[in-house]
């Protein structure tokens, strides 16, 4: 069996003790990154970077360029002790000073003496030694950083390992921060797109509700989101009738909202050709038909008023139910024939029915039926019934009463309701 000679397991590779000075730089390394990885705003980032860190790291002047792919340049994005150039000034990458020979070619470049470098582009008259160093992420340039310095060789080998190290870090911090600002500008012009998409949605439903001796009207919608594709509208026809409607629209969000505001518009001007409420959904559907995307579909009940008959005529198309109240009881109006809008072709049956003196008719959305509350229980045709029939009952109080039985977080869909009441 062999055996190690004594001589050599016996020898000990000495350990090269560092330095107190390569000690204090590397502290400074560690602190300076666990501080610049913690700041996501871009420009206190870029302010801390050449103010704080490029001065305890001995860097009289400090400076950072942003990478501006569009325009192949150089910008400056923070600067400290210079006195020549300010944020915003730029160098054509490839042409021009040290910062665009480093910006394209991806080196480090360090000019112990500046008036012996051929792409030194005077700044600061006492300038004598500058380094650049390029900020990158994989393959990806994000910028560079420059730090100059009055003496001659102000920068030692020890140094600059340290400032390549420093700028690894730096490299990183610039890059999310400035995927951190874009994706927060990008959230705030969706927020305020959502804004101005809500404004226009509100101001197409009514401005208020019919005024009709006896009767008592009221719609209200409540979007899920910023906007959503439930709609109610009344609709006055010259002869004192009223065009009663409400409508959820299949999704959710802007593109439910724009399929909203096409089929209001279209139902208007069809209303207004004072078709029956089965021929106005029958040649609606033949437009949505023809427009929408596939897999898209309106449900909606439109009915038409006549206070002086007290008689209400309505079609459905693929809605829920419409609930009715009167001496008789409690009754969900069914109707013969009628597909959601939007899917094919076809027919839509007319059911009319007589108001009495207390009588309740109400049409709603299914954000009103399947709000839940804590218990996961809906709140329900019955529920609804239950708090329809109250004298004092209206859309609102229907509305308040889900938002109480949902406890502010079961509404899980937009909440539409028009209700009509008729006095005693």
């Amino acid at each position: 069996m062999a055996t190690i000679p004594t001589a050599i397991a016996d020898v000990v590779v000495p350990v090269r003790p560092l330095l107190l000075d390569q000690v204090e730089e590397l502290q400074k390394l560690q602190k300076a990154a666990q501080k610049i990885t913690s700041i996501l705003d871009l420009d206190p980032l870029i302010d801390n970077i050449v103010n704080d860190v490029a001065r305890s790291f001995g860097c009289v002047e400090a400076g950072i360029y942003l990478h501006d792919e569009e325009r192949g340049e150089m910008v400056l994005a923070g600067v400290h002790g210079c006195s020549v150039n300010h944020k915003g000034h730029r160098l054509k990458i490839g042409k021009e000073g040290m910062v665009g020979y480093v910006a394209s070619t991806g080196q480090m470049r360090y000019a112990p003496d500046v008036r012996k470098d051929e792409y030194y582009i005077g700044c600061e008259h006492d300038t004598l030694s500058e380094v650049v160093i390029p900020l990158r992420v994989g393959e990806h340039l994000v910028g560079v950083f420059t730090a100059s310095h009055p003496e001659l060789d102000a920068f030692p080998r020890q140094q600059l390992r340290i400032l390549q190290a420093l700028c690894d870090h730096v490299a990183v911090a610039v890059h999310n921060a400035r995927r951190f600002q874009s994706e927060r500008a990008e959230r705030e012009a969706m927020s305020r797109e959502a804004e101005e998409a809500r404004v226009m949605q509100q101001a197409l439903l009514p401005k208020g509700s019919p005024y009709i001796p006896g009767l008592v009207i009221s719609g209200l919608s409540v979007p899920v989101g910023a906007v959503g594709g439930d709609w109610y509208d009344f609709i006055p026809f010259p002869d004192g009738r009223w065009g009663l409607v409400l409508a959820d629209v299949s999704g959710k969000g802007t593109a439910a909202a724009l399929l909203m505001s096409a089929t209001r518009g279209m139902l208007r001007s069809l209303a207004e050709a004072c078709c029956s409420p089965g021929e106005v959904l029958t040649k609606l559907n033949s437009l949505l038909v023809e427009d929408f995307p596939a897999g898209k579909f309106v449900t909606l009940v439109y009915a038409v008023l006549d206070p002086a008959t007290r008689t209400v005529i309505f079609a459905n198309a693929g809605h829920l139910h419409p609930l009715f109240i009167d001496d008789r009881g409690t009754q969900f109006l069914d109707t013969e024939c009628g597909l959601p809008l939007g899917l094919s072709c076809g027919g839509y049956s007319e059911t009319t029915i007589a108001l009495s003196p207390g009588s309740r008719l109400v049409f709603y959305s299914d954000g009103i039926t399947e709000a839940v509350n804590a218990d996961e229980q809906e709140y329900g045709l019955e529920r609804l019934a239950q708090h329809a029939v109250n004298a004092e009952a209206s859309a609102v109080s229907i509305v308040d009463d889900v938002r109480a039985f949902a406890n502010g977080s079961g509404v899980r869909d937009d909440a539409t309701v028009v209700f009509v009441g008729v006095k005693r």
